[in-house]
């Protein structure tokens, strides 16, 4: 396991991650610390729980938004996968059709 220290709110924080996981976490951490940040500036130092909890509260309601977002993409894509799959085999029977009138004509014209 690797340890990252990270700064939130001008204070350092040990964290252990996966190796390999370093800068991930560092990004991320800096992701909360800007959220943090946002908030001392707009209410003040109200204390590091409250301000962490904000912006856990915020990013959940981001990802939840995303996950909505993602949620209707994916039922628009099963219905333009199922439209489309309609749609070639409805050309694949008219293809069939046409295939056994060809075939019906070219059977009269070898008895004629």
């Amino acid at each position: 396991m690797a340890e990252v220290t990270v700064t939130v709110n001008g204070r350092p924080h040990t964290l252990t991650c996966d190796d390999g996981q370093e800068a991930r976490t560092r990004r991320l951490a800096e992701f909360v610390a800007a959220r943090v940040a946002g908030f001392v500036a707009q209410v003040g130092q109200v204390g590091q729980t409250r301000l962490l909890l904000l912006a856990a509260l915020v990013i959940a309601d981001e990802l939840s938004d995303a996950n909505d977002a993602l949620d209707a993409e994916r039922g628009r894509s099963a219905a333009a996968l199922a439209a489309a799959k309609a749609a070639a085999e409805d050309a694949a029977g008219g293809v069939v059709d046409l295939a056994q009138r060809v075939e019906a004509i070219a059977a009269r014209l070898e008895t004629a």
